[in-house]
């Protein structure tokens, strides 16, 4: 767990525990002995992944991005991801109960994003946030729906049909305002209605980012992942996501990553990418490397 302020607002990072996936699929066609030199596979050639939530407290409302896998994968499954579920221990450690939840925000509905959403009781998905409003866009859900032999591997309707049904999730359609302080921005590339949130207080902006750059390690623009439907467009709009977050000095938040999971993004002497964690200079982040 770690913690920082952004303005007037409180930002906790809690996570849902670790889970495996492949490297290759997490970097596409890069190859291995590149990549490998930033983040190291297991002889399985697998990666250590985390499952990074966001909380952020504006004294007004509690606002959640991101929820997990959660408790709904098969036997199959798990011996397959090895994830551990721990989003609500982790929030316990926070002393955050799931009910102080006002607000859920889900970058898209893949189901390592959105598996906390709900959980079963007595065989009935029913919500894990039952005080809060869900947010995701109607394009990432109309495409779930589809179920698609490319994807359908990827979505648990449980995780949001239920909410749907109930009303207490609302589809966006487009880029918007959530509430004071939180934006959501379409990033297409990993899915199509791909958003990241844009949280900003006193002056100073985050960003968490989603799946358009899951880790540190996929700062290059063209290192996207196997698992993008549209890697193109991936491409263009990490540049367009610099073009911004770097000289406004964004802090950003990567979903997926272990080691650093929130970061300040620079260009290094050579114009390449590189994250500083938030609190550590930009020598110091050299002196590391």
């Amino acid at each position: 767990m770690l913690r920082t302020t952004l303005g007037d607002f409180e930002l906790t990072l809690v996570s849902d525990g670790g889970y495996f996936l492949d490297g290759g699929a997490m970097f596409g066609v890069v190859p291995k002995v590149m990549w490998d030199k930033k983040f190291k596979a297991d002889e399985l050639n697998r990666l250590r992944l985390s499952c990074n939530t966001l909380v952020v407290r504006t004294g007004d409302k509690n606002v959640l991005i991101e929820t997990g896998i959660g408790p709904k994968l098969g036997e199959k499954q798990l011996k397959i991801y090895e994830n551990e579920a721990r989003l609500l221990k982790s929030l316990e450690e926070a002393k955050i109960a799931p009910d102080e939840i006002d607000i859920v925000i889900n970058t898209h509905l893949h189901f390592d994003h959105c598996g906390w959403n709900t959980y079963y009781k007595a065989g009935r998905a029913v919500p894990t946030f039952p005080s809060a409003r869900y947010y995701a866009q109607r394009g990432e859900w109309l495409h779930a729906q589809e179920q698609h032999e490319r994807d359908r591997i990827s979505y648990i309707s449980d995780n949001y049909n239920p909410l749907i049904e109930s009303g207490q999730m609302q589809l966006l359609e487009g880029d918007g305002e959530i509430c004071p302080g939180f934006s959501v921005r379409v990033l297409a590339g990993h899915t199509r209605n791909h958003q990241s949130v844009i949280i900003r207080s006193g002056g100073k902006t985050a960003c968490y980012i989603g799946d358009l750059i899951p880790t540190a390690a996929h700062l290059p623009p063209t290192w996207v992942m196997g698992y993008d439907l549209f890697p193109l467009e991936c491409i263009d709009n990490r540049h367009k996501f610099y073009d911004e977050a770097v000289p406004q000095r964004w802090m950003c938040v990567f979903t997926h990553d272990p080691r650093t999971p929130w970061a300040n993004i620079e260009y290094d002497a050579k114009g390449g990418l590189t994250a500083v964690p938030v609190g550590q200079s930009a020598t110091e982040k050299c002196k590391d490397l």
